[in-house]
């Protein structure tokens, strides 16, 4: 079973999407087991960020992302890095396909509302950063059985 780090960044929040967007998931057939709202701090931002330090718009990245409080997630499901992304769309919201998050709800890339881990193992490092293992639910849904076939 993957996991996913998903924050509904500061646009989203101060948009009110963050109903939408657990909402996607849900339908989609992914288990939610973990969410806090919250003020990022500048050293979450940098250690999140820490891949892009010494770009252009890396202090852009920083200065966004504690600007308001995001929504922190983290979803699982069989496949679910590669389920989420197709859920959120192309980082781009104009590349974005008709039906994705992104698509139906941004413009530009420096307010695409949402971000996603991309590859299971940055997952499973985004989670342990923004989530301590206590504030992780393991459980099961009746459901469960009708999305996942294991």
């Amino acid at each position: 079973m993957e996991r996913s780090l998903v924050l509904v960044k500061p646009d989203g929040v101060q948009r009110g999407l963050i109903g939408e967007v657990i909402a996607r998931f849900e339908r989609r057939g992914l288990r939610l087991v973990g969410a806090k709202f919250m003020q990022v701090s500048l050293d979450l931002a940098k250690a999140h960020y820490a891949e892009h330090e010494g770009k252009p718009f890396y202090d852009g990245l920083i200065a966004y992302i504690t600007s308001a409080p995001v929504m922190a997630m983290v979803w699982e499901g069989p496949n679910a890095v590669a389920a989420i992304r197709q859920t959120v769309g192309s980082t781009k919201p104009a590349e974005a396909a008709p039906g994705t998050i992104r698509h139906d709800f941004a413009l530009e890339v420096g307010r695409n509302l949402i971000h996603a881990s991309d590859k299971p193992e940055t997952g499973v490092r985004e989670v342990a950063l923004w989530f301590k293992a206590e504030e992780l639910v393991d459980w099961k849904r009746e459901v469960d059985r009708w999305v996942f076939e294991k």
